[in-house]
């Protein structure tokens, strides 16, 4: 399998289990010292550091009802991005956002990630 391949499937098996709510799945796809960084100001906002520590991100971001729409897989000549749509609704409040997902690797793990929004305002406005 070529790098190439090998990064569109890490993304790939992400998305699956992000969408699915595999957590420890997405551990597995982790190396131990990740880091996971989003934009904002709000409960999600800031830095995850370890593995675990992104996992818990994870979770926390689904529970707010979140659909994860995946648009495309990028790869680098090293790493790997997903383009989503996330969509969900909370009473009056809408999410309704896109973002690009950059996922840096190593060693055929996900070693950091660091999420580029469409609508920072409205991401704050949801996770409260």
């Amino acid at each position: 399998m070529s790098q190439y391949e090998a990064a569109y499937q890490l993304g790939k098996k992400f998305h699956a289990f992000l969408a699915a709510g595999d957590w420890d799945g997405i551990r597995t796809l982790l190396a131990d010292d990740a880091t996971w960084t989003l934009p904002g100001d709000n409960t999600i906002s800031g830095t995850a550091e370890g593995a675990d520590a992104v996992v818990e991100r994870a979770k926390k971001i689904a529970s707010y009802g979140l659909n994860f729409e995946l648009l495309h897989i990028l790869v680098s000549r090293e790493n790997m991005a997903l383009s989503l749509h996330n969509t969900a609704r909370r009473g009056e409040v809408r999410l309704d956002e896109y973002l690009s997902t950059v996922c840096r690797l190593r060693d055929g793990k996900i070693a950091s990630i660091e999420t580029y929004l469409s609508d920072v305002p409205g991401m704050n406005a949801f996770f409260i």
